[in-house]
């Protein structure tokens, strides 16, 4: 890892040498410039520098001019300054033209390497957040984002089966976004100038799903004043998209069957056989085997549904995808709201990382769209999430100093886990990597050991939110 650079820019040699001492102290690699012209000069052929430590009054180019300049250069660039006492009127003004913070001479340690951390951070966030809405670009076409293991394997397979007529089964939980694979499918598809053509099968009434995918004939009921074209008759050189095909009526599932076995169909209330010309997509957030199973979706239907079958990972599967999709939704919505939000706080991203999005994508939309609304900074911090965000991605760390007995640690590790689980053994087992049996055990000696008064101490314990 490199070491952080830090132009110092003084006229005065004594302050910048106690600047040096002071910064290398704390592992940092310094640069000196005596004026503004020469700091230009510097930072253009360093190509390196993380921060800019400058004072206001200086020959020829003044601080605020050289903190004009240096943003021009690198607008994540973050500028501290010194001032005397009697300057703090320009240290403030300078702060308006976008300097981070301001340290008064004489300068005082512990205030300047504050200073310094604090605005190194930002700088980080800032270009972390660049880097993530660069990747979006990379890794995402709008409809389908992720770099994880899981969702490169899945885009594989969209890839290779894109091309093909085959009949497609989408599985996977509500809200991880199997609308959004059919549409890659269908864009990817040699049938992508053709319409894609998306039926819910749950929100359209069982006896109006026949008329709505068949079409009907005047005539063919009350209300049938003219002849309909169905989903099938819309979709014809494209893609039909049945999702939630699981809620089709047993009825229905006979007709359909007919389509996929023959490609052939009547409208209701018609005798004219129709042949049908559409690259079928399904999809389900059931476990389709087991309505087979219990005689819910008929067998022979889904061995024509499953001829490929494509599984969306859920969320919490993908952990190196939420901060990827939360920077996409924090662009869409503050553009929505017009908003000017920057990106997160490394908090906020600890928590969304930390949760396990039991709504998948979906809920992590909706809990970014609250965030928007709800930041009044330039960042998304932990309390803009949701509440059930902000605690169940909070993370406890317990705090040991060197020496502490190992049956001390032992015993607080296992304590704290047991409040994290809500004494749910099982849960505390498993993420420690030993047995319920052990942690009995070990409550049994505990209650022995302090019915004969030789009680664990208790240490630190700190909760991240």
């Amino acid at each position: 890892m490199s070491q952080t650079t830090i132009l110092v820019v003084d006229d005065d040699e004594p302050n910048r040498v106690t600047l040096d001492r002071i910064l290398q102290r704390e592992d940092y690699v310094v640069v000196h410039a005596t004026h503004g012209r020469e700091a230009l000069e510097i930072f253009r052929a360093h190509g390196g520098i993380d921060l800019v430590v400058t004072d206001l009054k200086m020959p020829g180019m003044s601080g605020i001019d050289l903190l004009k300049a240096l943003r021009t250069l690198d607008s994540d660039l973050e500028v501290l300054v010194m001032t005397a006492y009697g300057t703090v009127e320009t240290a403030v003004e300078a702060m308006k033209e976008g300097a981070y913070d301001f340290v008064a001479k004489p300068i005082r340690r512990h205030d300047l390497v504050h200073c310094i951390r604090k605005a190194l951070e930002k700088r980080a966030l800032q270009v972390e957040n660049r880097r993530l809405r660069e990747r979006l670009g990379a890794v995402g076409d709008g409809e389908v984002i992720g770099r994880s293991d899981a969702m490169r394997s899945l885009l594989n397979e969209v890839e290779q089966v894109a091309p093909s007529e085959a009949t497609v089964l989408l599985t996977g939980e509500s809200g991880t976004g199997k609308g959004r694979i059919a549409r890659l499918l269908h864009r990817m598809s040699r049938r992508r100038d053709g319409k894609l053509i998306t039926v819910n099968c749950a929100a359209i009434p069982d006896t109006l799903l026949e008329s709505e995918l068949f079409g009907y004939e005047k005539g063919a009921f009350t209300g049938a004043v003219a002849r309909k074209e169905g989903r099938f008759d819309i979709a014809r050189g494209g893609t039909l998209f049945l999702d939630e095909i699981t809620e089709m009526p047993a009825s229905l599932q006979v007709k359909l069957l007919r389509v996929l076995q023959d490609g052939e169909y009547e409208r209701v209330g018609g005798t004219e056989t129709l042949r049908t010309d559409v690259r079928l997509i399904a999809a389900s957030n059931r476990d389709i085997e087991k309505d087979v199973a219990e005689g819910k979706f008929r067998q022979d239907l889904f061995y024509r549904l499953n001829v490929i079958r494509l599984n969306n990972p859920p969320l919490r599967e993908r952990d190196d995808d939420i901060a990827l999709l939360a920077q996409h939704f924090l662009v869409r919505f503050t553009r929505k709201d017009a908003k000017q939000i920057q990106g997160f706080t490394p908090e906020a991203v600890d928590a969304l990382c930390g949760w396990n999005w039991p709504g998948n994508v979906r809920e992590l939309e909706n809990a970014i769209e609250r965030a928007v609304v709800l930041c009044r900074h330039d960042l998304v911090d932990v309390g803009d999430l949701p509440p059930q965000v902000r605690q169940g991605g909070s993370r406890r760390r317990i705090t040991f100093e060197v020496g502490t007995p190992l049956k001390t640690v032992e015993r607080r590790l296992i304590e704290e886990t047991l409040r994290y689980t809500n004494g749910d053994k099982s849960l505390a087992a498993s993420l420690m990597g030993i047995t319920a049996r052990t942690i009995y055990r070990r409550e049994a000696e505990w209650a022995e050991e302090d019915a004969g008064g030789r009680i664990a101490p208790r240490l630190d314990v700190e909760t991240e939110d």
